[in-house]
């Protein structure tokens, strides 16, 4: 049993064939995923996803691509609407993105995740973290809110610095590896990937992006978890078996909602 921790079912490369999606994820072992939001004011799309497909639970937020389209969301309204639902079990994706010249001001960014913490802390739910050419500030974000008051969090789609890495795993964070972790010159990634902690450790696909070895160049699908497992496991030096067992054990832990409305009870 393999969990997609982030995909993006929502989105048009999946409109046409969404039950041949899910179907194929589960014929590779994929047996959950989670569906990760990009805007707030899209959460009847990402319910309505879910609730029509047991495998497949989702999140509340704003992307920070998006954080100069929906600036101003309160922390207690985006609490709401993940509380309104046994299905949506996480807050996000928030973060940091100062790669691309037409991002949103850094100041904006901040705040909007600032405001996606406070959500996290009031719904009790994770928060889903994307972080790009922002290792520095995201620490300093980080370590100052879990300073004021502890939530739980995943680093998503993990790419950044190890300096990176090691702060949110001192800060009990999660990590989460694509399959930017199979691509040939991910030496560094792998590396940093070998230094978490088991048990903080999940795997994802960030569907349809960044499709793993050996299907780059397609568009990804959840079930291509089953190809970053099989080459995290190996990085590891674990069994294939054992890291599924290990990353699903580590879901659950982190998304703990998701236990009462797992794939296998059909909720």
């Amino acid at each position: 049993m393999l969990i997609d921790s982030h995909c993006h079912l929502d989105f048009p490369d999946f409109a046409a064939d969404l039950p041949g999606v899910i179907a194929r994820a589960k014929a590779a072992g994929v047996t959950g995923m989670l569906t990760i939001a990009t805007r707030v004011a899209k959460a009847d799309t990402y319910r309505a996803i879910a609730e029509a497909h047991p495998e497949v639970w989702y999140t509340i937020g704003t992307h920070p691509h998006g954080a100069a389209d929906e600036p101003d969301v309160a922390a207690g309204t985006i609490a709401e609407i993940a509380a309104a639902s046994p299905r949506c079990v996480g807050i996000g994706e928030a973060g940091l993105d100062y790669h691309y010249a037409d991002a949103a001001p850094e100041a904006v960014q901040e705040r909007v995740l600032r405001a996606h913490i406070e959500a996290a802390r009031l719904s009790g739910l994770p928060l889903v973290i994307h972080a790009r050419d922002a290792d520095d500030h995201m620490e300093r974000v980080l370590s100052d809110e879990m300073g004021q008051k502890p939530f739980r969090a995943v680093l998503h789609c993990f790419s950044s610095g190890k300096r990176l890495a090691e702060a949110g795993v001192e800060l009990g964070l999660f990590v989460s590896f694509s399959g930017i972790v199979t691509f040939r010159r991910s030496h560094d990634l792998r590396d940093i990937a070998r230094s978490v902690p088991l048990d903080r450790i999940l795997v994802e696909t960030d569907a349809p992006f960044l499709a793993p070895e050996p299907h780059r160049g397609r568009t990804n699908e959840p079930a291509y978890t089953a190809d970053t497992a099989r080459s995290l496991a190996e990085t590891l030096g674990l069994p294939a078996e054992d890291l599924a067992r290990i990353t699903t054990a580590n879901f659950f832990s982190l998304f703990d909602k998701a236990a009462g409305a797992t794939p296998r009870s059909g909720a």
